[in-house]
């Protein structure tokens, strides 16, 4: 199991370029699985992958228009 160090550092490294694919995703997923479902950590990254998710679609929408 990592400690919450090592996936803030994970998720930092992942969402840090920018290009966000279905793999980001799913990786994104795995590291919240990692944390208890309790942390203040889990909380806060599950509400920024929401929120990455919303702007992806509306970039998509956008370009697809």
């Amino acid at each position: 199991m990592l400690t919450e160090q090592q996936i803030a550092r994970s998720w930092r490294k992942l969402f840090g370029g920018g290009e966000f694919t279905d793999q980001t995703f799913a990786k994104a997923e795995a590291l919240l699985d990692e944390l208890r479902p309790e942390s203040p950590l889990r909380h806060r990254l599950g509400a920024e992958l929401t929120e990455i998710r919303k702007l992806k679609r509306h970039k998509q929408a956008s370009t697809a228009s």
